[in-house]
């Protein structure tokens, strides 16, 4: 008879929504098809460095009660972004064993994933990876858990800000997340209606922005424009706008401001910034997260079942697939084909999205992040 299993789940890195989504997909499965225990780890390496756990198939997380959990934003497991996990290695390597875990589930970026996946080459665990990001950069998955939420959360204060823009004649420049890549401001700017979307991935030009502009006040009579500018965009002068803050965190912020300066200085015209910050990861998870978050939760207790792992679950053409960790890794972060599809779709539809360029299918990473040091880049790969 095959022994009960025991299986852990934690959340790493920054939120979204749709995490509580898979961890009720696992705790359903995982009871009703094979009896399992299901804990989850609070504050991911945190909790298995302090040994901590909880049943989550108990009274009130079963089937009938885990239901409220679709709807429901963040993680009810907490998550960490930073923390002493290198220096404690062997410390949370053991935290795993100490709590009588079996397999593990981790819902993570590219950037925790990776740390995890070490730590399991090191330990030997049995590590199943779940991909979750706003940023949709996790390399070999058509989508992450909570990109099409944020993409919805940006539509709405896309659609808000279009009136107050209208009604003084402003343009708007709107800057989002993304980290060093430009997904979730392209799929945003071309549902929201934006005139311009920039994103690390191509260059732009001032004068071309402002000549897209001038033409819509000009030429269609429209005196309000949308802006729509990634986080990781770089200034015209190929710089980042990064700073550290006061814990000696390195932060993306400032290209809005940039942006707006130059229209202003350029066309002279009022131009006002909106930061939408950590708005982004909040509020109830969209139907495609649930959904999405549902199917992969799913698959990565079948994988244990199967004993498979070192693997990631991932969404290809409407279903869900898995692809080797250390693949994963070795090919993130994903960035945006500057002469893809979407691309190529907002240009048809008169959206300025930085100068077209005479490249192949391959899109390496951005020049202007060589101007990082490779610490800065780490912490950015991990702040997700």
């Amino acid at each position: 008879m095959n022994k009960r299993k025991r299986i852990g789940i934690l959340t790493s890195g920054g939120d979204c929504p749709g995490l509580n989504a898979v961890i009720r997909a696992v705790v359903n499965h995982a009871t009703s098809e094979y009896n399992w225990e299901v804990r989850g780890i609070p504050y991911a390496t945190q909790g298995l460095i302090e040994r901590k756990s909880v049943v989550l198939n108990s009274y009130g997380l079963e089937r009938h009660g885990t239901d409220p959990l679709l709807s429901m934003g963040g993680t009810i497991l907490g998550s960490i972004n930073k923390g002493d996990t290198e220096g404690r290695t062997d410390d949370v390597i053991q935290g795993y064993y100490d709590l009588g875990l079996d397999a593990l589930i981790a819902i993570g970026g590219d950037g925790s994933l990776a740390i995890l996946q070490k730590l399991a080459q090191k330990g030997n665990w049995n590590l199943v990876g779940v991909p979750k990001t706003i940023d949709n950069d996790v390399a070999h998955t058509e989508l992450s858990v909570g990109f099409n939420s944020a993409v919805s959360t940006i539509l709405d204060c896309l659609d808000r800000l279009s009136y107050t823009a209208a009604s003084h004649d402003r343009v708007m420049v709107v800057e989002v997340m993304g980290r060093t890549t430009g997904h979730l401001a392209l799929h945003s700017g071309i549902v929201g209606g934006a005139d311009a979307i920039l994103i690390p991935e191509i260059p732009y030009s001032i004068k071309t922005l402002c000549k897209r502009i001038r033409e819509l006040r000009n030429l269609y009579g429209r005196k309000f424009a949308i802006v729509v500018v990634a986080e990781g965009a770089k200034t015209a002068e190929g710089e980042n706008r990064c700073y550290k803050d006061a814990l000696g965190e390195v932060r993306l912020r400032g290209i809005g401001e940039y942006i707006a300066t130059e229209i202003e200085n350029n066309i002279g015209v009022e131009a006002r910034v909106t930061v939408l910050g950590h708005v982004q990861r909040g509020g109830a998870p969209s139907a495609l997260d649930r959904l999405v978050g549902t199917a992969f939760g799913k698959v990565a207790v079948d994988l244990i079942a199967e004993e498979t792992y070192g693997q990631m679950v991932a969404w290809h053409n409407n279903h869900v697939t898995t692809v080797p960790l250390e693949q994963v890794f070795a090919d993130s972060p994903r960035f945006l084909n500057p002469n893809g599809f979407w691309v190529a779709t907002a240009r048809s539809l008169g959206i300025y999205v930085g100068e077209e360029l005479d490249c192949d299918d391959a899109s390496p990473a951005p020049a202007h992040l060589n101007g990082l040091k490779p610490s800065e880049l780490e912490v950015l790969s991990q702040t997700n």
